[in-house]
């Protein structure tokens, strides 16, 4: 059995993956993040997890390597990480009222072999009608600046909510656990 690895320094995707309960070691992967012209939302998540996770396998040539990467997209436009009070302030105002749909890509190599398992788990965050002053109590709160969509869905940011859509809850964390145990089962890891 190949060790596992996760190709990742979030803390947020560490905690979702040690709820399988096997052990993995983690590491960050150096690459560029930036999308291409013309590039899809759907299409970037994907290409960018198996990025990741192919950033990693020379150091790690004999594992099992987990990729991963998210963006929300509101429309046709893609919303990164919002950085700061002011762009997360103008994200939720902008999401008030609509619908986000995350598109977390995942990608699992087996570094020996060569092969790669690439999917998008997308999942839909519907938003109740937000004021000024409940996004900005919220933004104080929990200063989600560093997630995509501007708020923390396993935190305070489900009080935004006024539905959710999908197959894997775990997705809009960042990394799909479904679709992941699918994948490490064909790779001949079986959780539990």
């Amino acid at each position: 059995m190949l060790p596992l690895v996760l190709a990742s320094s979030s803390p947020y995707r560490r905690e979702l993956l040690s709820r399988l309960r096997h052990p993995f070691s983690w590491a960050a992967p150096d690459i560029d993040e930036a999308s291409q012209p013309d590039e899809g939302a759907e299409t970037l998540v994907r290409r960018l997890a198996e990025a990741k996770a192919r950033a990693l396998s020379e150091s790690y040539p004999a594992h099992l390597i987990i990729g991963s990467d998210q963006v929300a997209v509101l429309g046709s436009r893609i919303l990164g990480k919002p950085h700061d009070f002011e762009r997360a302030s103008q994200q939720l105002m902008a999401a008030s009222g609509t619908s986000v749909t995350f598109l977390t890509g995942l990608a699992l190599l087996n570094s020996a072999s060569g092969h790669c398992q690439v999917d998008v788990v997308p999942f839909t965050v519907h938003f109740r009608q937000l004021t000024e002053e409940q996004i900005s109590n919220y933004l104080h709160a929990e200063q989600p600046y560093d997630c995509a969509g501007s708020f923390k869905a396993e935190g305070l940011g489900v009080s935004l909510f006024r539905s959710t859509e999908g197959e894997d809850g775990t997705s809009l964390v960042g990394l799909p656990l479904i679709r992941l145990v699918q994948m490490l089962d064909r790779e001949g890891i079986a959780i539990p």
